[in-house]
């Protein structure tokens, strides 16, 4: 169906990666760890493979292959194979290693961010639809300065996108029809299970969400409703 902006009354945000940068923070974070324990991990190969196994784990969720459990843990377990896999298994105390997990928490807002999303405030319902755990998306949420009128984690559908529940979160949180809603992401997968869903897509481009030696597919898709530059140019192209 042709898309109107008039229809849409609310917009779905995925956050890690789209709201905020996840790759800068862990390459401090490794830094820091790096000098203080006289090492030389490769940190930006250490969060590419860091996120592809917090990616695995999620999937095992969702295709039944083992208990939902939240994300925080994933991404802990997975840090214990990584560091066990580098040798390191007695170089981190428990401790230290939940804190180095927790710079999943402590994410920073894209340059647009914040002023995008005040943009559009002004004229629809922002929630997030993270696959991050409730109480870790509410301290991204506020350590990147971002507003949205409801936070909205997989947590509560106890599965993690793709799955169509976490999608159906926002249709019972917020009272809308999916067609009502306007999933915005910087991630392709996410938004053909949205447009399966039945919502509406905008597809944000974040060249330098995985680091500059990456290269993500940016190419806009005309599957999707919007492709957008940034948070600036969604606000445009919605007329907000």
């Amino acid at each position: 169906m042709p898309f109107d902006p008039k229809t849409i009354r609310a917009l779905a945000f995925d956050i890690q990666g789209t709201a905020v940068d996840f790759y800068s923070p862990v390459l401090r974070m490794g830094a820091a760890v790096n000098a203080t324990k006289n090492l030389s991990i490769d940190w930006a190969a250490m969060s590419k493979t860091w996120r592809a196994l917090y990616r695995e784990g999620m999937d095992k969720v969702i295709a039944g292959a083992r208990p939902w459990l939240p994300v925080e843990q994933i991404y802990r377990e997975a840090l214990d194979l990584l560091l066990d896999g580098l040798g390191l298994a007695e170089a981190f105390t428990p401790a230290e290693r939940d804190a180095m997990n927790a710079v999943w928490t402590k994410l920073d807002a894209w340059a647009d961010s914040a002023e995008g999303l005040a943009r559009l405030r002004k004229a629809y319902t922002l929630t997030t639809l993270s696959n991050a755990g409730m109480p870790a998306l509410i301290s991204v949420v506020k350590h990147a300065g971002l507003t949205f009128d409801c936070v909205l984690s997989a947590d509560l559908a106890r599965s993690y996108k793709p799955a169509p529940a976490v999608y159906q979160l926002a249709v019972d949180c917020l009272g809308v029809a999916p067609s009502e809603i306007l999933m915005v992401a910087s991630h392709k997968y996410d938004l053909v299970a949205a447009r399966a869903f039945g919502m509406r897509t905008a597809f944000v481009a974040r060249p330098l969400e995985f680091g500059p030696d990456e290269r993500p597919d940016l190419g806009p898709d005309p599957t999707f409703d919007i492709n957008a530059k940034d948070f600036g140019d969604l606000a445009d192209q919605l007329g907000a």
